[in-house]
């Protein structure tokens, strides 16, 4: 392994509800990725599953869905021979752990607090920008320093017990233009209660993330918009704590360059066969919408013919006015081969919807007939030796760079 390769890191989450939109959408990119970069760069492709309960989840079925997952990619096409291409799991490298622990001491709470994913999975309401100040605190605040005011004229001194962080959470408040009234009271209480049941971890995860990404010197790390801001937190601690204590960090390429680097719009979004104006998720409780990797070639079928389409009376392809049609067309392009233009082309114009779906039903079902068996065939022994030893690897890059981060913050003595 040449040590001196620039790395490109990304995580495969343990889950074992994968569906159509997760295979082309995410699956494909990564393995492509994977075979077209390995040589040029070093690709670390780990199974995070110490995110994986962030939120509640069945534990008895954890280990399963690890190796589930990575018997996925291995059916998709992920090369086991390469040796550039390195798997492992989270928590087999307690670097990972370790790490965090350091650079929480050194994260802000108000950043994480205002992480926009931790907002929405946390069941928060937000507020303009997703801050939200604590109105009881800021007014607290506000009412110390307007008494300190009166009976100090020289406005350079703080009341005794004030630091930096009363000062940014004043600042914070104002920028805000935060308004005390009964409604933004209410929505504060309201806050209060729905985080009684939110875990530590949760709001940790972009600390837990920076660790990932910053053990092993990872430039690239393929985001989606819900992790940008993770990215930037990571950049934003790697070039703080290199600051201060030298060069500890090597700091990943900012958004933009990602972009650039992965192209923007490489993430397909296959929409939901009952509501195509969102895209198919997991979350859709039905399952009606959703093809699921683990679906019958005949479950698929039922759900296809069943699809959401328009009252057009005429197939035409467009996203915006028209997603339900527009979205099987979508399918059934990329699940024959061919060109959009192509097949849009062959049904532009047709007044018959139920030909259309029978043709995506189709290629859908051969598509899951033949991943399937693959699945089957997929050697679980090889999995685990290509664990054992990208594991033993990456704890050894992990190592180093952690022995550095202690050397440097005092924990081990220096060199």
């Amino acid at each position: 392994m040449n040590k001196m390769k620039p790395v490109i890191l990304t995580g495969l989450r343990a889950n074992n509800d994968l569906h159509i939109g997760n295979y082309l959408g995410a699956l494909l990119p990564l393995i492509d990725m994977a075979k077209q970069r390995a040589g040029e760069y070093q690709i670390n492709l780990f199974v995070p599953d110490l995110h994986s309960f962030t939120t509640p989840i069945d534990h008895s079925k954890l280990q399963d869905n690890i190796m589930q997952t990575l018997r996925v990619f291995v059916a998709a096409g992920l090369p086991l021979d390469q040796d550039d291409v390195h798997i492992y799991r989270q928590s087999y490298i307690p670097a990972h752990s370790e790490l965090t622990w350091i650079l929480d001491c050194f994260a802000s709470f108000f950043v994480l607090r205002r992480m926009q994913q931790f907002e929405q999975k946390a069941g928060l309401q937000l507020s303009v920008g997703g801050k939200v100040p604590d109105p009881q605190r800021v007014k607290t605040l506000i009412q110390e320093l307007e008494a300190f005011r009166k009976k100090n004229q020289d406005l350079e001194k703080l009341p005794p017990g004030w630091d930096r962080a009363q000062i940014e959470y004043l600042l914070f408040a104002v920028i805000e233009n935060w308004k005390f009234s009964e409604k933004a009271l209410a929505r504060h209480h309201l806050n209060n209660r729905r985080l009684a049941g939110v875990s530590v971890g949760l709001f940790n995860y972009p600390v837990l993330m920076a660790a990932d990404i910053l053990l092993y010197n990872a430039s690239y790390v393929p985001v989606g918009e819900d992790q940008t801001q993770h990215l930037e937190f990571t950049r934003d601690i790697a070039i703080r704590m290199n600051n201060q204590f030298g060069e500890l960090f090597t700091v990943p390429e900012p958004v933009a360059k990602q972009h650039e680097f992965f192209g923007k719009d490489q993430g397909l979004r296959i929409k939901d066969l009952v509501d195509p104006t969102k895209k198919m998720s997991k979350s859709d409780e039905t399952g009606r919408g959703v093809i699921f990797l683990t679906d019958t070639p005949e479950e698929a079928a039922k759900k296809i013919k069943s699809a959401t389409t328009d009252s057009f009376n005429e197939i035409r392809y467009d996203m915006k006015e028209r997603p339900g049609v527009s979205n099987l067309l979508q399918i059934l392009a990329l699940f024959t081969g061919r060109d959009l233009q192509d097949v849009i082309a062959q049904y532009e114009g047709q007044t018959r919807y139920g030909d259309l779906k029978q043709d995506v039903a189709e290629a859908v079902g051969t598509f899951l007939r033949d991943f399937q068996a693959k699945l089957v065939q997929v050697d679980n022994q090889a999995i685990l030796a290509k664990l054992e030893k990208d594991e033993a690897a990456m704890r050894e890059q992990a190592n180093r760079v952690l022995l550095k981060v202690q050397r440097a913050v005092g924990l081990r003595p220096a060199a």
